[in-house]
């Protein structure tokens, strides 16, 4: 029992190191389709997504959880402001990895883990310990500091920390495996991104079909590589505890950050290392509490 319990956990690492590694190389991957508007690759990526996973959910053949959806008007609404706030993390994401803006990006999802920490205390009423509050203030002195030495507000990585952070919040509460729920919202978004679409080639300004076969592919390309994480992931947590999972998380922001200081040599001076070495100790603090916390209830 010991054995199989030990290899379905280093399955699950397999698995959950995989999904994590692919969404910190996503720069690699959106950085090509630079001279391709925001709007639009976000466009194709639900576009192509909510095919891909249609194709999937028809090859598993069950059904079942979409009419019980459907029916349920409360998740639908759920799934309704997700979808909202999922595009909305899309889309500023690849705009900042198509302007050169890897590196606050990357800032997003370091802050996020602490930005669910603080929704869990405004909106479900959770209590923070002494040590998490520390942390939460460490992190918002560290957004202070940044937006005082720069002299703006490093607004994509608050917004892609609070749209990510509210996304978790409602699929928590929607009672939606991740691959069903992400249909779904795919789903909710395909007519308006299908729409934009032919309103862009209705315009002229449409680019599948009319540039390099390269970019085509990688528009096309969009659906495998939102969908594959996934699958990853869901894979990963199923073997996984959530310690786990919360200590491998912090993978993905790490890469994107490499990627941008040490691939694109986007500016990082050190005066903005000030600011993300407070952010860094903030993590290092929640981190080191959630693990204390999990150890001490494993031996109780």
């Amino acid at each position: 029992m010991t054995t199989l319990s030990s290899a379905s956990t280093r399955q699950g690492l397999v698995f959950a190191a995989g999904a994590y590694l692919c969404w910190g190389l996503f720069p690699l991957y959106w950085k090509p389709l630079h001279e391709v508007p925001a709007l639009q690759i976000l466009a194709h990526r639900i576009v192509w997504s909510a095919l891909l996973l249609t194709l999937i959910l028809a090859i598993r053949g069950q059904w079942g959880w979409l009419a019980e959806s459907l029916r349920d008007k409360r998740r639908m609404a759920l799934l309704a402001v997700s979808a909202t706030m999922l595009s909305c993390n899309w889309l500023v994401y690849i705009w900042a990895v198509t302007h050169n803006r890897v590196i606050e990006a990357s800032l997003g999802y370091f802050i996020n883990p602490l930005v669910n920490v603080l929704l869990g205390w405004l909106v479900l009423g959770e209590r923070l310990t002494r040590l998490q509050s520390i942390a939460v203030a460490l992190s918002a002195l560290g957004v202070a500091w940044l937006t005082f030495s720069v002299g703006t507000l490093p607004w994509i990585a608050l917004v892609l920390a609070v749209s990510f952070g509210i996304y978790g919040l409602l699929r928590k509460t929607a009672h939606l495996p991740s691959l069903e729920g992400l249909a779904l919202e795919t789903w909710l978004l395909f007519p308006l991104a299908l729409g934009a679409l032919l309103w862009f080639e209705a315009q002229g300004e449409g680019v599948f079909g009319h540039a390099a076969s390269g970019i085509n592919l990688l528009l096309i390309g969009a659906g495998i590589v939102t969908t594959i994480p996934l699958l990853l992931f869901g894979a990963g947590a199923r073997r996984l505890p959530m310690t786990m999972l919360g200590l491998l998380q912090y993978l993905s922001p790490t890469i994107q950050f490499l990627l941008g200081v040490w691939l694109y040599h986007e500016p990082f001076s050190g005066t903005r290392l000030i600011g993300y070495g407070l952010i860094w100790s903030a993590l290092l603090l929640y981190s080191g509490v959630s693990l204390f916390g999990a150890l001490r209830t494993r031996r109780t």
